[in-house]
C-alpha cells in the first residue's frame, strides 16, 4: 500500500503524486457505492497494481473542499480580477470572496492587467484595494510584465487555488510562472465581455513549497450551500460589528439598533459591500427548495 496526493483527475484516472513518483490510479466501486469520489488535492492511500498505476482504497480526512471546481485540502484561494477587458466588477468581486469565506478557506485579492489600464483605472483599483486591505484582506496588483515570482510565489504554501471568471488571465499567470506549461488563452468576447473556458480540468502544479491549482473558470457562482442567517459572517466587517446589534439573530436589515447599518453610515465602500448583501440574502432567500 503507498499513500500520495491527487494532483490530477481526469474522466476516472486519478494521478497521485508519491515520494518515488507518479501513479495513475482508479478509485474502487466501494466509494460509488458510499456516494464518495476522490478529488484532486486528496491525501490517498493505494493498492500497487504494476509498475505506474493502481487502486485507491482509502481518502484521508480532508481539511476543506471546494464543491465547483472539487479541490480539497486548501490552504488559500486567490482570487483573480482584471481592471479591464473584462472591466473589475466589484459586486462579482465579492460573491467570489463570500463563496470562498463560506468553505473556511482565506480569500487573496489579485487584480490583473494593470499594463492595459488607465492612470485613472489604477488610481481607482488601487483605491479600492486599500479598503479590502483595511477589511484584513491580502491585495495583488499584476501587469503582464511585472515579476510573478515577487507577486504570487510568495503565496504558494500549501495548496492555493486560483478562481475567477474566465477571461481575467488566470492561465496567462500560469504560463508566465511555469514557463513548459503553454495552457491555451483565449481573447475576451467582445459581444459577451468575458473570456473562453480554456482550463478543462482540475490539476495541480508543484512550486518550492506547495501547489498552485488552475481550476475551470466560473461561469455559475454556486450559493446553494449558504444559509441565509449565515450570510453576514461571510463579509468580515459585518461579523466583526454583530455582536453589539441588539437582537442576536439581527438580519442586518429592517432590525432597529442595529450595528452593521450603523457601520456603514459615512462609507460608501461599505454600503455598496452592503448592497451586495442584500442582493445576496434576497437570492437565498427566493431560491426554491430542493427536496
Amino acid at each position: 500500500m503507498k499513500t500520495g496526493r491527487i494532483i490530477k483527475s481526469i474522466s476516472g484516472d486519478y494521478s497521485v503524486q508519491t515520494d518515488d513518483g507518479t501513479y495513475i490510479t482508479k478509485a474502487r466501486g466501494l466509494f460509488r457505492k458510499n456516494k464518495q469520489s476522490p478529488v484532486v488535492g486528496d491525501i490517498v492511500d493505494f493498492q500497487v497494481e504494476n509498475e505506474t498505476g493502481g487502486y485507491i482504497q482509502h481518502i484521508h480526512e480532508r481539511d476543506n473542499m471546494l464543491l465547483r471546481p472539487p479541490v480539497s485540502n486548501i490552504e488559500k484561494v486567490i482570487v483573480v480580477m482584471s481592471a479591464v477587458e473584462p472591466k473589475l466588477s466589484q459586486q462579482l468581486l465579492d460573491r467570489f470572496l463570500v463563496i470562498v469565506h463560506s468553505y473556511n478557506i482565506t480569500p487573496i485579492i489579485c487584480i490583473t492587467k494593470k499594463d492595459l489600464s488607465t492612470e485613472i483605472e489604477i488610481k481607482e483599483v488601487e483605491h479600492l484595494l486599500k479598503q479590502y486591505e483595511a477589511i484584513g484582506y491580502e491585495t495583488r496588483f499584476v501587469g503582464n510584465h511585472d515579476d510573478l515570482s515577487e507577486a504570487i510565489k510568495p503565496l504558494i504554501n500549501g495548496i492555493i487555488v486560483l478562481s475567477g471568471q474566465s477571461g481575467v488571465g488566470k492561465s496567462t499567470m500560469m504560463n508566465r510562472l511555469f514557463e513548459d506549461l503553454n495552457i491555451e488563452t483565449n481573447k475576451i468576447s467582445k459581444a459577451l465581455n468575458r473570456g473562453k473556458h480554456t482550463t478543462r480540468h482540475v490539476e495541480l502544479f508543484e512550486m518550492e513549497h506547495g501547489y498552485l491549482a488552475d481550476t475551470p473558470g466560473f461561469s455559475a457562482l454556486d450559493f446553494s450551500h449558504i444559509e441565509k442567517d449565515e450570510l453576514a459572517d461571510l463579509f468580515p466587517e459585518f461579523e466583526k460589528v454583530k455582536p453589539n446589534c441588539k437582537f442576536r439573530n439581527c438580519t442586518h436589515i429592517n432590525e432597529p439598533k442595529c450595528a452593521v447599518k450603523e457601520l456603514i453610515k459615512d462609507s460608501s465602500f461599505y454600503q455598496l459591500r452592503y448592497k451586495h448583501y442584500l442582493t445576496l440574502f434576497e437570492e437565498i432567500q427566493n431560491r426554491k427548495v430542493r427536496y
